[in-house]
């Protein structure tokens, strides 16, 4: 399997990005089952990245369906180090306008129920979560988004909430008095994830509504978020490119030792197919 250090996670028109070449298709098994969809394996601005769509091509899975451990897995075999999530993301303040972009630095999770660990079955784990993104690729997709002539907000929290339905008043009005900034329904369980997998995590939120707070502007609908992402992704497309460009080969992060002191259980209790289940996140602990 060939080796690719950045992954990108977000809509299809990611895909179209002008400079991608070298372009092939690669479908990854997992021991958490498939992910969204088979990878697009690329040269962009002089590095290989996979692509990985998070909904599926022609948008298939709810937020509520998505294998969030298969994605994170996968983008783990094949070796990525970085992962930048493109979503689409509703206001919660007056002056975070509708095609702006968010570099959220926190999450606060309602969501119910959903998978964001890789451990248990005699294996535990407690990750270090208090900064939830890479601080470090945040100040370089930053620093790329002004590059480009994009004035994206670096800072801010993201609430995930469950879904698919979009938020009542009162919850949208709960939010804004909590103090968050931006809302989505996916990126909580991937920056869980990727920290457990020891991979770099950053969010680009394209913020598309207003939810439905704000008086004199209509409720978020799905043709209003299509219709603005349209818009938004070649924004993306170019904070992408240079941000990629723009990467050292070596991570000064310490993301990619989150594990180091995280691991509990006694490497005699863990059973052996956990251990080879999970054989690419944890295998260099297990000695």
């Amino acid at each position: 399997m060939e080796n690719v250090n950045i992954g990108i996670i977000g809509g299809t028109g990611l895909y179209d990005m002008p400079g991608l070449t070298e372009r092939s298709e690669i479908e990854v098994e997992t021991p958490f089952g498939p992910p969204s969809d088979r990878f697009i394996i690329g040269t962009l601005s002089g590095s290989r990245v996979a692509f990985l769509s998070r909904h599926g091509r022609g948008h298939r899975f709810m937020p509520t369906e998505l294998n969030f451990r298969a994605n994170i897995f996968a983008m783990k075999l094949l070796g990525v180090e970085r992962i930048l999530s493109v979503s689409a993301v509703g206001s919660l303040k007056e002056d975070i306008i509708p095609l702006d972009i968010v570099l959220p630095d926190q999450f606060v999770d309602r969501t119910r129920g959903r998978i964001s660990t890789f451990f248990g079955n005699g294996l535990v784990a407690h990750i270090a979560f208090g900064d939830p993104v890479c601080l470090d690729l945040l100040d370089q997709v930053y620093r790329a988004s002004h590059k480009v002539g994009i004035n994206a907000k670096k800072g801010g929290t993201y609430v995930c909430m469950e879904g698919p339905a979009f938020s009542t008043r009162a919850e949208s009005r709960l939010y804004r008095s909590w103090g968050m900034d931006v809302i989505g329904m996916t990126n909580l369980q991937e920056a869980k994830l990727a920290r457990e997998a020891e991979i770099c995590y950053v969010t680009i939120a394209l913020v598309t509504d207003y939810d439905c707070w704000h008086e004199t502007h209509e409720s978020v609908s799905a043709d209003m978020i299509i219709a603005n992402l349209q818009k938004n992704c070649q924004a993306a497309q170019s904070i992408i490119a240079q941000t990629v460009k723009d990467l050292d080969s070596t991570r000064k992060c310490r993301c990619g030792e989150a594990l180091k002191y995280s691991l509990i259980t006694d490497r005699a209790c863990i059973p052996s197919e956990t251990k080879k289940k999970l054989e690419c996140i944890v295998g260099k602990y297990m000695a």
